[in-house]
């Protein structure tokens, strides 16, 4: 039995008083429904013109059956039948296209307000900005995660040089592209089950062989083994896990990632260059001559928005940069281009940088206008003695054919990593302020 405080989902009561007997957040909720673009509009005049015709059928009918006296316009029934007939097929055409545009959103949703608000951000975010993120490891997920709230039209770029962890023994054994980062932007850019989600990034902890393995890495390689096709396996994977977007590679070949250190020395592999311990003077890949894949391309020439980062400056974003032929859509490309930068430095590849200095490694690295922006956190904090890196800052250096837009988008929880909301929210902020 509901008690005084509980408001049924849907209000049933007499409208006495008219519209004023629907609450005010329901009222705004019905008009929110009839926004342009959402597909609801449409169907209802539909439904309307078949309950039109259906209202002349019978007017037809009743004047034929009962003699009324009406006009003899049309002098026998087919055409009341016709007319009626006709009016329940354009009815029935309106349900369908209703429910094919909006049901599984209702489905979704338990209350008026929440069936508006589903299907207004729904149609919203399938009319969002073009965007691509390039780069690797967790910060692009954080990024993705945050950006799906905002556009359907998402394209991922990642990196391919990883040769650590599960992602590089799967890599070695099997000769297939490391599929970890791929399995992180799949499961931030994921609308399916948390239980799905969860199964993704299972990891085992047991058995000869598996330990150590994700699921989600192990699904990936068993697709691409099926399918001769790793693009083709990411596409599978992103159905199961029911992706918003495209998750794709930066190259199809086996890249493998070198640094020339500022002392001379030349380390060879992705996961040895942290390790070094040496300050990086420039980042090669092998082979040098790899080429990008032409989706990767295409989808940088026709984006609106594209984001390097974040992720780490050396294995993470230059790694994709340094692929021939991205840095040469991105020189085409008409997008607005945002590098974001990290909050904090990492140890053995950006020790002591400031904001300034990764924009002009990334410079250094590819051509001087690049981008047209640079994000950088603003919120003063201090990591203590919890994390190895300290926070990236300013030295107010002046850089060129950039501008650094300080916005708070570190994560409390987590200082060393980007709060997914805020930096969405920045990023859309910037679009829209060019757009």
């Amino acid at each position: 039995m509901s008690g005084a405080g509980d408001v049924a989902p849907f209000d049933t009561r007499p409208a006495s008083a008219g519209a004023a007997a629907w609450p005010p957040t329901q009222r705004r909720a019905l008009l929110k429904l009839l926004y342009p673009g959402l597909g609801v509009k449409r169907w209802l005049l539909l439904g309307a013109a078949g309950i039109s015709l259906c209202s002349i059928g019978l007017a037809f009918l009743m004047r034929k059956l009962f003699s009324l006296g009406f006009p003899d316009f049309l002098p026998s029934y087919f055409e009341g039948v016709f007319m009626l007939a006709l009016g329940v097929v354009v009815i029935a055409l309106s349900v369908y296209g209703l429910y094919r545009s909006v049901g599984p959103l209702i489905l979704a949703s338990k209350t008026i307000d929440g069936i508006a608000d589903t299907i207004y951000t729904r149609r919203s975010r399938e009319k969002g900005p073009r965007v691509v993120v390039i780069g690797g490891g967790t910060g692009l997920s954080r990024l993705l995660r945050g950006m799906k709230a905002h556009s359907d039209n998402l394209t991922a770029i990642v990196s391919v040089g990883d040769n650590g962890g599960s992602s590089g023994r799967l890599r070695e054994e099997l000769g297939v592209p490391p599929p970890g980062d791929f399995r992180n932007c799949l499961v931030a850019l994921s609308d399916s089950e948390p239980l799905v989600r969860e199964l993704f990034q299972y990891r085992f902890d047991r058995g000869n062989g598996l330990r150590g393995h994700s699921f989600g890495n192990l699904f990936i390689v068993a697709m691409t083994d099926i399918t001769q096709n790793f693009e083709e396996a990411l596409s599978y994977s992103s159905k199961v896990l029911a992706v918003r977007g495209d998750i794709m590679p930066s190259t199809a070949a086996s890249l493998t990632l070198s640094a020339e250190l500022k002392d001379g020395a030349v380390v060879h592999g992705e996961s040895q260059i942290g390790e070094s311990g040496g300050a990086v003077k420039r980042l090669m890949i092998e082979p040098a001559d790899a080429r990008a894949s032409l989706n990767a391309v295409n989808a940088i020439r026709d984006s609106d928005v594209v984001v390097l980062g974040p992720g780490s400056l050396y294995t993470s974003v230059l790694p994709n940069l340094l692929v021939g032929g991205i840095a040469e859509a991105l020189r085409m490309s008409d997008a607005i281009k945002i590098y974001v930068c990290n909050v904090a430095t990492q140890k053995g590849e950006t020790d002591g940088y400031r904001v300034e200095d990764h924009l002009e490694a990334i410079q250094s690295h590819t051509f001087d206008a690049i981008v047209d922006y640079v994000i950088a956190n603003s919120r003063p904090i201090d990591f203590g003695d919890r994390f190895l890196g300290d926070p990236v800052v300013s030295d107010g250096r002046t850089v060129r054919h950039a501008k650094i837009v300080f916005r708070d988008v570190i994560d409390t929880a987590h200082p060393v990593g980007h709060d997914s909301a805020n930096l969405a929210g920045s990023i859309i902020e910037l679009y829209n302020d060019n757009s």
